[in-house]
């Protein structure tokens, strides 16, 4: 009896999670805390040896937009432009990611320390502000609910990029420029090339 290579599997259905967190961020915007599972998994992952294993099996966004551009056929299925492959791209989004997420804690902080009071908005695109204020925060210090703002923020801006990636070229373009893509990337090259001179350092030893 063979096997069925289209047994779906948990791991087929990641996908909901991704879609799971965005709703119920919009109901209840503290549950965007949860997304620094999607932050923090993929880096224990990559630097526990094993790659880009987060990104290729269980990343919940990439299913969702493969599903949206293969399934129901939203995507022109165009290759991804050579500028969006390039590593000044992938690395300078990094770095600009990273930088938005740095000033999205020191808000938060100066919501902790009472220089500033809380901002019920998201902010789309790190530009348009979208009043967020019928969630209820009351129940939490307000730091909590400002850095739920910002996090989620964050977490539906680069979701909307993927969308329009998905829309105007290949479903996973995304995936291409995706900053948790590039850090595990970054992460496993580090990984090889130590465990290369650790390797050669080894041989050295043993012929001297």
């Amino acid at each position: 009896m063979t096997k069925n290579k289209n047994k779906k599997t948990f791991k087929d259905y990641m996908w909901i999670l991704s879609v799971t967190y965005l709703a119920l961020g919009f109901f209840n915007i503290l549950f965007a805390w949860l997304g620094l599972l999607c932050f923090s998994i993929p880096l224990i992952i990559s630097l526990t040896g094993h790659g880009k294993a987060y990104c290729n099996t269980y990343c919940g966004r990439g299913q969702m937009l493969d599903l949206m551009g293969n399934k129901l056929k939203l995507s022109k299925n165009r290759d991804i432009p050579k500028f969006l492959r390039s590593k000044w791209f992938r690395y300078g989004f990094l770095t600009f990611f990273m930088t938005m997420f740095v000033v999205m804690l020191f808000n938060t902080y100066l919501v902790f320390n009472g220089t500033n009071g809380l901002k019920e908005v998201v902010k789309l695109i790190w530009t348009f502000k979208v009043p967020w204020a019928w969630t209820n925060t009351s129940m939490v210090t307000p730091w909590v609910a400002q850095f739920a703002f910002g996090f989620y923020s964050m977490m539906l801006t680069s979701t909307i990029l993927g969308i329009v990636t998905m829309l105007l070229y290949k479903p996973r373009s995304w995936c291409v420029y995706c900053p948790m893509g590039t850090m595990t990337q970054l992460i496993s090259k580090a990984k090889y090339k130590a465990n290369s001179n650790t390797s050669c350092s080894s041989c050295n030893s043993y012929s001297n």
